[in-house]
């Protein structure tokens, strides 16, 4: 898979950080919203051969963030809940596509959904509460 050629670019949350140390990841914009990519690499995988549950969920919590971080005008946030399901297996060289809904969102904090799929399978699914910070 040719991220580039696919119409996805690279995208960075920041340069110093955690997600950093774990990417590239891609974006795509889709509609009103974004998808979000990875490419599994060997430093994605578990010792079965695998991606790493923790690096989905991870992912899963940046993409999700992203996406309430946007529906509260780019306030500060935190995530306060992440619920997860892992329902199949990813495996090295498969593109990673994430994507979110916020579900509803109030004064002080911010209900979403989101799953990651590799084509029509999905891989990992959660939803989730961030609290804004100083609400």
């Amino acid at each position: 898979m040719d991220p580039t050629a696919a119409g996805w670019k690279t995208f960075q949350w920041h340069q110093d950080d955690f997600p950093a140390l774990v990417g590239p990841f891609w974006s795509k914009r889709e509609g009103d919203g974004w998808a979000y990519g990875l490419l599994v690499a060997e430093k994605h995988r578990n010792i079965h051969g695998i991606v790493h549950g923790g690096m989905l969920g991870m992912f899963l919590d940046q993409t999700l963030g992203i996406a309430c971080w946007e529906a509260s005008a780019r306030a500060p946030l935190v995530t306060i809940q992440l619920n997860t399901r892992f329902i199949s297996a990813a495996k090295l060289g498969e593109f990673l596509e994430c994507r979110a809904t916020v579900l509803r969102t109030t004064r002080s904090l911010i209900f979403v959904r989101g799953e990651i799929t590799v084509g029509d399978r999905m891989v990992a699914a959660a939803d989730g509460v961030w609290k804004r910070l100083g609400a």
